[in-house]
């Protein structure tokens, strides 16, 4: 790929043009791709663990922003506004195909324990608002897991993504933007009725306090919180101008997000003292306190449902993007055996959604009925976040690569100094790897040696040992026709 220029880029393009699909009659906005973004990386679920800092959780949003969130979100936006395909077409196109399907299937890995998370939280959350005791109910949340996955499967598959676009509008506004604004504005109120604020809000709190090695987790660990934001670019294609309408859709995400996740946690760190706070309990604990404060207790089940909602719309937004990725760059290279390249009638990877439906279930049955699995879960997530982590490092590369190798390839948006965006993004996203090695207090008295050996094992696992099985085993029986792929169009 590095010999190639700028005036040959058509051809070697090309070589992704064959697994273009017919464009569809129902185009999505660049608000509604905006919102998809916004509901796959924002949501009211941190606000009341960041509350307890106070004022630094202003800190500890915007230097992750600074260094992860603002260079991925512009170097996206360029991206997309040139390559359409998402992840694995920029990867495939700047560094070669196999990378490419390697950043298809590393952002793919990611939901293979985000689902059960997200799932569970939802299950919480659902169980606040009609019987408390249920939360701690294994059996009411694996339930709670494998109906609502399945029920987003059938309706991605019935509707495809105009569905999930306007699941995920109108999930961000009713349960992330309404209810967070409900928080903030009582938080307001409650200062002007001249009550003091429950945190400091002096200058001097302004950066959290030095605990040496837990900070600099506390700090890089955010970066995560921004990951996501790069998935939707597969949907490009679904706008109408896709070069222009694309870094819009990404900058009001991104501003949308930082709203999101420091306004409420401050609001509430302004009524709750932090000793107050319970971060097992969760943000229905912290909307409760507040809410009761001004005697609107009744309005609590409300906001619980509604974040129920906004959850949802997360996990359909989740649902669609990476395995849409995967499925593209699968049916380019034929990666993946043909039955996990079908589609039905409206284009939905349906046998992909279907066999990470059944590893879902187990998963959600073995954490319900298993508590030695439940216990250790913490450990997979870290496993499949640094992974998922993996992407950026290929997603930065690739963006510096084809300034050099296409600099004339025509692009709607070129990111200002793209070199330091790729090079303060690469280094963060290291960073956020290398932190991931770091035994957290759930690990007990435990070796660190060991820790560092489960983590390192399974990255090296999911990240390597698969994906190049994956590319080493493939036939050239699945590598389908062009026909073949759009027989269902």
């Amino acid at each position: 790929m590095g010999e190639h220029s700028g005036e040959d880029d058509s051809a070697t393009t090309g070589r992704a043009a064959t697994v273009a699909t017919p464009r569809p009659v129902n185009y999505i906005t660049w608000t509604a791709l905006a919102l998809m973004t916004v509901s796959s990386v924002a949501s009211l679920r941190p606000a009341p663990t960041m509350a307890v800092y106070g004022l630094a959780c202003v800190f500890l949003y915007v230097l992750p922003a600074v260094l992860f969130l603002i260079p991925t979100s512009l170097v996206s936006a360029e991206l997309a506004s040139g390559w359409s395909g998402g992840v694995y077409r920029w990867v495939t196109e700047g560094i070669s195909p196999n990378m490419g399907f390697a950043a298809a299937w590393h952002q793919f890995a990611m939901t293979i324990f985000y689902y059960p998370t997200l799932l569970s939280f939802v299950a919480s959350t659902l169980a606040y608002v009609i019987n408390p005791d249920l939360a701690s109910n294994g059996v009411f949340t694996a339930v709670v897991i494998i109906v609502v996955y399945w029920s987003g499967v059938l309706l991605a598959l019935r509707g495809g993504i105009g569905v999930i676009a306007k699941l995920a509008s109108s999930g961000v506004l009713i349960g992330t933007l309404i209810p967070g604004a409900l928080l903030v504005l009582l938080g307001i109120i409650y200062l002007l009725q001249g009550n003091p604020s429950a945190a400091p809000m002096t200058g001097g709190h302004l950066l959290p306090a030095w605990t040496g090695i837990a900070s600099i987790v506390l700090i890089v660990s955010n970066f995560g919180a921004y990951s996501g934001m790069e998935m939707n670019a597969v949907h490009v294609n679904e706008l109408k101008e896709p070069a222009k309408q694309f870094p819009r859709a990404m900058f009001v995400a991104v501003a949308l997000v930082l709203v999101i996740l420091i306004l409420p946690p401050l609001a509430i760190s302004w009524v709750v003292p932090s000793d107050q706070i319970s971060l097992t309990a969760g943000v229905m604990q912290a909307v409760e306190v507040v809410f009761a404060h001004f005697g609107l207790q009744w309005l609590v089940p409300l906001i619980g449902l509604a974040i129920v909602i906004a959850s949802l719309a997360g996990f359909m937004t989740w649902l669609s993007g990476p395995s849409r990725s995967l499925l593209l760059v699968a049916k380019d290279g034929g990666y993946l055996p043909p039955y996990l390249q079908k589609t039905n009638k409206v284009g939905v990877q349906q046998n992909i959604l279907v066999v990470q439906g059944w590893v879902t279930t187990v998963l959600a049955l073995l954490f319900a009925l298993v508590p030695a699995v439940s216990n250790a879960y913490w450990i997979f997530m870290t496993i499949t976040t640094s992974v998922y982590l993996l992407v950026y490092l290929w997603l930065f590369i690739a963006a510096y690569r084809l300034r050099k190798i296409a600099p004339d390839h025509p692009r709607g948006y070129r990111a200002p100094a793209l070199p330091l965006l790729c090079a303060v993004g690469f280094l963060s996203s290291v960073a956020a790897i290398a932190i991931s090695f770091v035994p957290p207090s759930q690990f007990g008295g435990g070796s660190p040696w060991v820790f560092v050996a489960i983590v390192g094992g399974g990255i090296l696992l999911l990240g390597l040992i698969i994906p190049a099985a994956l590319i080493a085993f493939r036939k050239p029986s699945w590598h389908l026709p062009v026909e073949t792929e759009e027989e269902k169009a």
